[in-house]
């Protein structure tokens, strides 16, 4: 007997299989025309998307890299009016991003033209276009936060200076960057008489960074404001 109903058991969960399945094939037959459209749409992105990558970003990239060159020589020769304008043959930074928006190139060129605004003394356009550049990088992405810190600075507001000092030093934190963030941090906060805060700074660079350049004298930092903070 009780094998008999394991047998019934068994015959039953066929059966709930079969019906599934009929059930299956009959909303593909009911809606096989719905399917087949969502199916050639799919189709269709994936392949407009890969032509568009092939076809027209790809040799964009290649196109804005190349106009990009004399920009960037510019750029390491200080002379950056030019570097942003472009000299009359060759685009700037300004023109790469609106003639080659989509691209790698122009991203890079808000950081660039963020510097470039920022050692002109244009402090506002400098935090416009740092703003505007997305990267995920060690070293550059964490630079220009810290370069928007020093346009706020400049500008005398002191505590979106901190905020992104801040964000800076905890970004990716290497020997690098990290203690160069940290001790324009302190050095903001005795700014604005936040002497134990800055202590902090300083002696986070001490313990935590000290083979970095900025470890070298960070004992007088430390004893200046601890001075300052007992006064």
């Amino acid at each position: 007997m009780a094998k008999k109903k394991k047998k019934n058991v068994n015959e039953t969960g066929f059966e709930n299989v079969e019906n599934a399945l009929s059930k299956t094939e009959q909303y593909i037959e009911e809606n096989q025309k719905s399917l087949t459209i969502i199916v050639t749409v799919i189709a269709v992105i994936v392949a407009v998307y890969l032509g568009y990558k092939r076809f027209y970003l790809a040799p964009t990239e290649k196109e804005a890299q190349a106009e990009m060159y004399m920009a960037e020589k510019y750029f390491e020769s200080d002379s950056f009016r030019l570097a942003l304008e472009g000299d009359g043959s060759y685009l700037g930074f300004i023109d790469i991003i609106d003639e080659y928006g989509v691209t790698k190139s122009a991203n890079l060129s808000h950081y660039y033209a963020g510097i470039c605004y920022l050692r002109m003394g244009d402090y506002e356009s400098a935090i416009e276009e740092l703003k505007k550049f997305d990267a995920n990088d060690v070293l550059v992405a964490t630079i220009a936060l810290g370069a928007i810190g020093d346009a706020y600075v400049e500008l005398g507001d002191y505590k979106e200076a901190l905020s992104f000092y801040t964000k800076a030093a905890a970004r990716k934190k290497n020997d690098f960057t990290t203690p160069i963030y940290l001790k324009k941090t302190g050095l903001l906060y005795e700014e604005t008489g936040e002497y134990d805060k800055a202590i902090q700074m300083y002696e986070s660079i001490e313990k935590e960074y000290p083979g970095s350049q900025e470890a070298f004298d960070i004992e007088k930092y430390i004893t200046a404001a601890r001075i300052k903070s007992d006064r």
